[in-house]
């Protein structure tokens, strides 16, 4: 059954698949004005210039979302049980630190959300808005508490 999702950031926008098209008109478009006119090229080239760029922004979509539903926190590859969570208010971030999503580091543009589990360790969530995200946690720790 699908989750309700709480808060949600996508890991990247679909806009810079417009870039090898629109590169491609303006190139069409230069061209034209040289009185030379190769639509078959440009075309070539809008494709090959999109087709990376669809595989980049895939990848960033599945690698840099994160999504909050009441049963789970999605970030990145990783998924964290919000039953396995003690709390998000208060807890100071610690050096070394398991940071969620399967990577080592936070990823750039994203703060820390340090998060303290039912066992006592400390992970580290992450987000652009890393506000919006500990406030819709401590929401869900809230609603389950009572």
């Amino acid at each position: 059954m699908e989750q309700p999702t709480v808060y949600a950031e996508n890991g990247a926008s679909w806009w810079p698949l417009l870039w090898g098209p629109v590169f491609a008109l303006v190139g069409l478009g230069v061209e034209g004005l040289t009185g030379a006119f190769r639509p078959v090229l440009w075309s070539l080239v809008a494709v090959a210039l999109f087709l990376p760029t669809l595989l980049w922004v895939q990848g960033r979509r599945r690698l840099y979302a994160v999504r909050l539903t009441p049963v789970a926190l999605h970030v990145g590859r990783e998924e964290l049980q919000v039953r396995d969570v003690a709390e998000v208010e208060g807890v100071e971030p610690r050096a070394g630190s398991t940071v969620l999503g399967g990577g080592w580091s936070l990823p750039r543009g994203t703060e820390a959300v340090p998060v303290r589990l039912v066992d006592g360790t400390v992970v580290t969530a992450w987000a652009r808005d890393a506000d919006a995200l500990r406030a819709a946690l401590a929401r869900l720790l809230a609603t389950r508490g009572s």
